[in-house]
């Protein structure tokens, strides 16, 4: 059971490691490349910082973003803002995310989120705290998937394990972390199953794209390609 509660004191513990880590940013690093393609450092702060109030939005009955094309001319329009400015919109945006998560409401509610996609209230925490820890990686500052908390790590699996469940272009596949996680994703397309196995950290890197699965193992085939999420 999703308990709400749990994962916005998770969430500020996340949000604080990411505050301190951006706080040690100088504009010429913010100005750097960051892991995902095409974005700086200061494209990944100012994504996080304008999905904080996206999701404020959604708990409060409102359209998460106005349109796909002003979320990302607000990214650009923000990536290159100075470091104090950056830091003061992550540290504002991150409280008043806290704020709408912490106000009494119906967590069974259903709410939409982008391009009509629909969960439960109870869950949006937890969506805020993946943004947050896993952009933190993708600023490449020393911050990795092997640190991440190990519960957020099973948990993300589970969530994009169920996401390819039953994809038309992923074959019946069996995940297992050595640790005695396991769990099955694909199925929609033909073929054998397979199995593959891994680190829970490699396993969440190949599933989220931010790995390329070359130090997982594979048994009864290939490793499968995800499409993209």
């Amino acid at each position: 059971m999703t308990d709400h509660a749990h994962d916005l004191a998770a969430l500020r513990e996340a949000t604080d490691r990411l505050l301190g880590a951006t706080g040690k940013l100088d504009d010429a690093a913010l100005a750097e490349p960051s892991r995902l393609p095409g974005w700086s450092r200061g494209h990944v702060v100012a994504h996080l910082c304008r999905n904080a109030d996206a999701l404020a939005n959604v708990l409060r009955g409102l359209p998460m973003y106005a349109d796909s094309e002003t979320r990302d001319r607000d990214i650009e329009r923000d990536a290159p803002r100075p470091r104090e400015a950056q830091l003061a919109d992550l540290t504002a945006t991150a409280a008043r995310f806290v704020e709408a998560a912490a106000e009494p409401a119906d967590w069974s509610r259903t709410v939409t989120l982008r391009n009509g996609v629909t969960d439960s209230a109870s869950r949006v925490p937890f969506r805020r705290r993946v943004e947050v820890e896993m952009h933190h990686v993708d600023l490449d500052v020393g911050y990795e998937l092997e640190n991440l908390p190990d519960d957020f790590t099973a948990r993300e699996i589970d969530f994009l394990a169920e996401r390819f469940a039953g994809h038309p272009e992923v074959v019946t596949t069996e995940l297992a972390d050595g640790s005695g996680g396991s769990w099955t994703t694909g199925g929609g397309a033909a073929g054998g199953a397979v199995v593959v196995r891994g680190t829970a950290p490699e396993l969440l890197g190949w599933l989220s794209g931010r790995r390329d699965g070359s130090a997982l193992t594979v048994e009864g085939g290939t490793l499968p390609a995800l499409p993209p999420l």
